[in-house]
């Protein structure tokens, strides 16, 4: 990946485009350090000691502090994060499925993809109102344990001027970052929206390399297992990277031959091909879906604010039953998301169409099942790897005591995943270049 870097650095053009990704993630992270109006730092330091304390992902508060990059704990001006991108896009695929208009848009090539992406922003700067409204009115609801409140202004005409500037400043960090990311797109290496999220995840590093370092200081008070335990997270920490980078390349790969045929005095086909299938089809989506559907009973605890409560209890992230709705949750929307996302008689037909047939299976419905067998087995591997991801974080965390280590697997998947696709497309770039002045 740094050879890659280097080379592309040498190529003036791309040296550009690397020099301006810099400059948007810095100003990224500068909009994650200015705090939005009327509010009490020090009390909002006070209340949110809770989530910046623990790594606990069973409340959807951690879950949004992380992907921000701390700043939603830090009620910044992108305290909201690209997660509103992220779930627009995520619902706008889903309806595409549903909604017969929109997927008759799918098929209508590049204007049909720019309709969808202009929807896509706009049901992403509803859900950061949407969003952006919540978090206000967590803020003004909570009080610190000193009595303090965060809202400077709580009463009158104040307390409604303040809050709709502070939902538009939230508001306003949404559609900024999204615009970020697609200047990203435009002008630096492009998959501008998963580099912002790569950055707000690489900003949490260093908190978790101080927890480290301060369970292995834990070691020299007579908690002598650390010395253990601590290099024993590094190197499982090292394992999931590698198991990711090995299970992201992986594919099944159907083979298909193409028969020939005449078009005029020209034949065509003749040749042999292969579909491929990638093992972790839906990505790092079930993982989100699952933990999404899991923080709500964390959530509502949050506001409700009931201490020792046994259902609440269950949905700690380290108790059994939060890991074993975890694993359950994530094979069945893999199942899910596969089945949305590929169609294997449509893909049948498409290959008999294509005068394409899978050797030693009829076209038609027989290799529609055929397809549709792989597409289950490829799931099931992909959904295992994604659960076992996911879960043994929580595990070594629960088994070990070490929970505020517990870097969530959609945290890592992400960062693994962003940082292959940005070294391919990098290395295509080169590509094309090199061909180009080949030609030239």
């Amino acid at each position: 990946m740094f050879k890659t870097i280097r080379n592309a650095w040498s190529i003036p053009d791309l040296r550009k485009k690397l020099l301006f990704t810099l400059l948007i993630i810095i100003v990224f992270r500068i909009g994650s350090v200015i705090p939005v109006p009327f509010l009490d730092q020090n009390a909002l330091a006070e209340a949110m000691k809770l989530i910046t304390d623990t790594q606990d992902s069973s409340n959807m508060l951690a879950y949004l502090n992380t992907l921000s990059g701390g700043a939603f704990s830090n009620a910044t001006l992108f305290a909201m994060g690209i997660t509103p991108y992220i779930n627009s896009s995520i619902i706008i695929q889903l309806l595409c499925v549903a909604i017969p208009p929109l997927e008759r848009l799918t098929k209508e090539g590049e204007a049909g993809r720019r309709k969808i992406g202009t929807i896509t922003r706009y049901v992403t700067v509803a859900l950061g109102l949407i969003q952006g409204t919540a978090y206000f009115f967590y803020l003004k609801n909570t009080v610190t344990e000193s009595g303090k409140h965060i809202t400077v202004y709580n009463e009158g005409f104040s307390l409604w001027f303040s809050a709709i500037i502070i939902v538009l400043v939230f508001t306003a960090g949404t559609a900024l970052m999204m615009w970020l990311g697609e200047q990203i797109n435009k002008s630096g290496i492009g998959n501008g929206i998963s580099i912002l999220l790569f950055a707000g995840i690489i900003a949490r590093l260093p908190a978790t390399i101080s927890d480290l370092i301060n369970y292995w200081n834990l070691g020299g008070e007579g908690y002598t297992q650390y010395y253990f335990l601590v290099p024993l997270w590094v190197i499982l920490f090292l394992a999931i990277i590698w198991l990711i980078t090995f299970m992201q390349d992986s594919e099944r790969r159907i083979p298909i031959q193409y028969a020939k045929r005449v078009v005029g005095r020209k034949m065509y086909g003749g040749q042999s091909s292969h579909l491929p299938i990638k093992v972790a089809l839906g990505g790092v989506l079930p993982i989100i879906f699952a933990s999404s559907i899991l923080s709500i009973p964390g959530t509502i605890n949050l506001f409700l604010k009931l201490q020792g409560n046994w259902f609440f209890d269950m949905f700690n992230s380290n108790s059994p039953v939060y890991i074993t709705l975890y694993f359950l949750l994530i094979i069945m929307f893999a199942y899910f998301y596969t089945t949305i996302q590929y169609n294997p008689i449509e893909m049948a037909n498409n290959l008999k169409a294509n005068n394409g047939t899978v050797p030693g299976i009829r076209p038609g419905a027989p290799t529609a099942e055929y397809i549709k067998n792989i597409l289950s087995r490829i799931t099931l591997i992909g959904a295992l790897f994604l659960a076992v991801i996911a879960l043994v974080p929580h595990i070594y965390g629960a088994a070990t005591g070490m929970g505020r280590m517990a870097v969530g697997g959609t945290s890592v998947i992400i960062l693994v995943g962003v940082a292959l696709d940005t070294v391919k497309q990098l290395e295509s770039q080169m590509m094309m270049r090199h061909y180009k002045g080949f030609l030239d």
